[in-house]
């Protein structure tokens, strides 16, 4: 079973998105929950790995704000 230890949902456009860490007898994680026209897609990281998964997403983010605007 596992245990929530913090959650967050964020619906963009006609996504919805469930952000959730939580917890189990194998250790900590976070999971990722996108639903959108009936379907469902979930990601898993590890506990050790959030660090490095979220400063991934940030380096991607800056990169783009860095970017020149295309015409």
């Amino acid at each position: 079973m596992d245990n929530i230890l913090e959650a967050k949902d964020v619906q963009i456009e006609r996504k919805h998105f469930h952000v959730e860490f939580r917890e189990n007898e194998r250790g900590k994680f976070l999971r990722i929950t996108e639903e959108a026209h009936g379907r469902r897609n979930t990601i898993i990281v590890p506990g050790t790995g959030v660090g490095e998964f979220t400063a991934a997403i940030g380096a991607v983010v800056a990169g783009i704000e860095r970017a020149p605007l295309s015409s």
